[in-house]
């Protein structure tokens, strides 16, 4: 894995304590370069082995930054960042993890209360002394009371978008051990949920001691956590992850048993005590003729068998999900779908849904430009769109309104303007580029832009960015009106969510849905790691209702567009098949439905 993500939090951290200590600009400057790093396709430390002069070519990136970006990769310190921390010790992160605290707030607490972590800021909230603040008022200490369960939980749980690739580079420095026959990941993560805990790797191998020793010394791991001889736990960007062995016969069930949810595994044990068996993570065992095995259903949930009992009787299956599953008279189950919401009783009368694939989508119906607030001209957005194979890309920059600040959003003669900079882009490309816009939802369900524009438009995208806070009838008002609306074709990231950030609406999802679906609209899963909005459960809910939906990266730059695979495992999640996407039809099916 390259260290642009790292180089860049830095950076980001960089520029909250500036913020914090009322330096004016350079924030800016150091989210601007710490946004580039992040999306620059050259690993930054091959170029800060080069010198500060070829980390300094990243756009943004002037030469204080890039000295201390070549500071940090050689010694894994910015002496700068360190004086800074020294002078406002704060817990930034978790402190600015309360929705409406931000760093000069962080700062201003600091200096008038010595606040310093959530703990200290639940007490003087809880003490009525926010409000005693300069600037600041018993609403704002409310809110911010309000607010802080919602940043312990974010505090627990790490997001899908930052633990997958790290699943993914601890699972391919695994799977190239030549002892490893079989290795995988598990748990919550292979469920794609939007956050997990930690990450689970499974191993099938005949072998244990020296893949616990690679494992230990995976290049990523910052600390081993412990290290036996079939199981290892090490910290990696601070995030657990473990590793269990397995026997080749047995690594079928352990996948099946370490991947489902609780309830799942239970509903799917109970199924196998009725046909006299026995599940665990050893395998399936034909029990019928062991004494005391197999009678009790309140066993499938027992996570604390012996070793020596786990494998009484003959052994049915193990070696792989499916074979379990089919012994149990089930088509096998999706890992996206194993949360017991009636997936065990679709994969035994053959009812389950043949899900949508990564492979499916053939074009993105919401990216940035240059031209808003993305990074990259049309032309580079829609060449790395068809690197990736697609039929056709959609740019839909921000349009101005509620929610637009610093001169991001297009007005209507800038869209005018933008039309025929889009006709010249797709001069340089191979596969078609479509015209939209992302409105926005103003307070009441209404556009910010005017009709005539957004008639003239190949696609409309209409979300919220602001007014996020309104109750549950409230928000489902303005969505309603805003999927009513003639000219809106995507309702986009519907409840304005930012995972761990923010919990954004909360409105009635099958009355959208059902309103999406008599005015032809379909509704978005962004697929932006950060949002994965409309979730699975909203999924299904306009699945069922008859709804389209499209699955978009709302990519600002050309490395986002890989972000499709989370909207797509999202959209697993609400049991979608390809047909339930929009974006997995043709161009003509696409122009059939918008127009």
């Amino acid at each position: 894995m390259s260290r642009n993500d790292e180089v860049a939090t830095r950076l980001e951290e960089f520029a909250d304590l500036l913020e914090a200590t009322g330096v004016e600009y350079k924030p800016t400057a150091y989210r601007r370069a710490a946004e580039n790093v992040r999306d620059h396709p050259a690993p930054i430390e091959g170029l800060a082995a080069e010198g500060e002069e070829a980390v300094a070519e990243i756009d943004r990136v002037g030469d204080a930054i890039a000295a201390k970006i070549v500071e940090y990769v050689e010694t894994g310190e910015i002496e700068e960042l360190d004086e800074l921390r020294e002078e406002l010790p704060v817990d930034m992160a978790g402190l600015t993890a309360v929705e409406g605290v931000g760093p000069k707030t962080v700062g201003s607490l600091y200096d008038a209360l010595g606040i310093a972590d959530l703990d200290e800021l639940e007490a003087a909230a809880e003490a009525g002394e926010i409000q005693e603040v300069s600037g600041f008022g018993a609403k704002t200490e409310q809110n911010i009371l309000d607010n802080i369960p919602f940043a312990r939980e974010s505090r627990e749980r790490t997001r899908l978008g930052d633990a997958r690739p790290l699943a993914d580079d601890a699972l391919a420095s695994l799977a190239d051990l030549d002892p490893v026959e079989s290795a995988e990941v598990c748990g919550s993560i292979r469920r794609w949920k939007p956050t997990i805990g930690d990450v689970d790797l499974l191993v099938a191998s005949e072998a244990r001691e020296p893949i616990v020793e690679a494992f230990t010394d995976w290049e990523t791991a910052d600390a081993t956590i412990e290290a036996g001889t079939g199981k290892a736990s090490v910290r990696a960007d601070g995030t657990r992850v473990d590793l269990r062995i397995v026997d080749p016969d047995e690594f079928g069930a352990a996948l099946q048993y370490f991947t489902g949810s609780r309830a799942h595994n239970v509903a799917v044990r109970n199924r196998a005590i009725d046909r006299g068996l026995k599940l665990n993570e050893y395998g399936l065992f034909d029990v019928s003729d062991v004494e005391g095995e197999g009678a009790d259903a309140e066993d499938a949930g027992d996570d604390s068998e012996e070793p020596d009992a786990t494998r009484a009787g003959e052994r049915v299956a193990g070696e792989s999900e499916d074979e379990v599953y089919r012994a149990l008279d089930m088509d096998p189950v999706p890992p996206e779908l194993r949360e017991d919401r009636g997936e065990v009783e679709a994969a035994a009368e053959d009812r389950l849904p043949v899900l949508v694939g990564e492979g499916d989508l053939r074009g993105d119906l919401h990216t940035h430009t240059d031209w808003s607030d993305g990074g990259f001209s049309i032309a580079e957005m829609a060449r790395a769109a068809e690197e990736r194979g697609y039929d056709y890309h959609v740019v839909t920059d921000h349009a101005t309104g509620p929610g637009m600040v610093g001169g991001v959003g297009l007005d209507e003669s800038d869209i005018e303007e933008q039309a025929a900079a889009v006709a010249e882009a797709a001069d340089e490309v191979d596969i078609p580029i479509l015209h939209g816009i992302e409105a926005n939802i103003d307070a009441d369900g209404g556009l910010a832009t005017d009709d005539e524009t957004l008639a003239a438009l190949d696609l409309v995208v209409a979300s919220p960015h602001a007014a996020l806070g309104q109750d549950r009838e409230e928000a489902t008002e303005r969505l309603v009106r805003a999927v009513e609306h003639p000219h809106v074709d995507v309702l986009g990231h519907p409840t304005g969510r930012l995972i761990n950030e923010r919990p954004g609406l909360d409105p009635d999802v099958e009355v959208i849905a059902e309103a999406a679906t008599a005015n032809g609209t379909a509704i978005e899963v962004n697929a932006n790691p950060a949002r994965l909005d409309a979730d699975g459960e909203f999924v299904r809910a306009a699945i069922e209702a008859g709804a389209t939906i499209a699955v978009n990266t709302d990519a600002h730059a050309p490395r986002e567009l890989d972000n499709a695979r989370y909207g797509v495992h999202t959209a697993r999640r609400g049991w979608a098949e390809t047909s339930n996407v929009l974006n997995a039809r043709s161009l003509d099916g696409l122009r059939s439905f918008i127009l």
